[in-house]
């Protein structure tokens, strides 16, 4: 289950496959240790990790726009200050065009300012909730693979239980296995 760079597929997809995949596994026989293809899982935990910097790159080229369009808002804005003001100076004789022609600029230089306000907020706000969707995601998975290691420690028969001693040698009656046999003789 290869992904291509070329697949319109983002990391946060490749880890809930993983989820879905441990999810999935399929019980050992006569176990309750599930048994996952770890090629599996290791590929496309390996395509999430490719694709995120990608993610983050494209997050980047938002911001590196964003500050675009704020640098040309600014100009603009800086223009139509310059404007105003090479206009006021023409028309001094006219106190009430200069005034008008002053706050026009004052006006048009705030909402200059708003706007690259609330385009900034709305570009942090975009940049936070990928991040957090990726943070929880992340945190899914590792729980998910946490949980899947420790069912496997706690599922694992200790050498006693199968019968063998510390040296890998069969325990006799009377070394551990009183309890599971019993003799008809003694």
């Amino acid at each position: 289950m290869s992904h291509q760079p070329g697949d319109q597929v983002d990391s946060a997809t490749l880890l809930r496959r993983v989820i879905e995949v441990v999810s999935n596994a399929k019980p050992m026989p006569l176990s309750t240790t599930v048994r996952v293809e770890k090629d599996e899982v290791r590929e496309l935990l390996e395509d999430a990790l490719a694709r995120l910097p990608e993610e983050l790159k494209r997050a980047r080229w938002m911001l590196k726009e964003r500050e675009e369009f704020l640098a040309k808002a600014q100009r603009d804005a800086d223009e139509i200050l310059d404007a105003a003001r090479v206009r006021a100076e023409r028309m001094v004789q006219r106190t009430d065009i200069v005034r008008a022609a002053n706050q026009l600029a004052r006006t048009t230089v705030e909402e200059a300012r708003d706007d690259a306000r609330r385009l900034r907020h709305e570009a942090d706000d975009y940049c936070d909730q990928k991040l957090a969707a990726f943070e929880i995601v992340l945190e899914r998975t590792l729980k998910t693979v946490q949980a899947g290691r420790e069912k496997l420690r706690s599922a694992a028969p200790r050498d006693d239980e199968l019968g063998f001693g510390p040296d890998g040698g069969a325990l006799g009656a009377s070394e551990g296995m009183d309890d599971a046999f019993f003799d008809q003789d003694e």
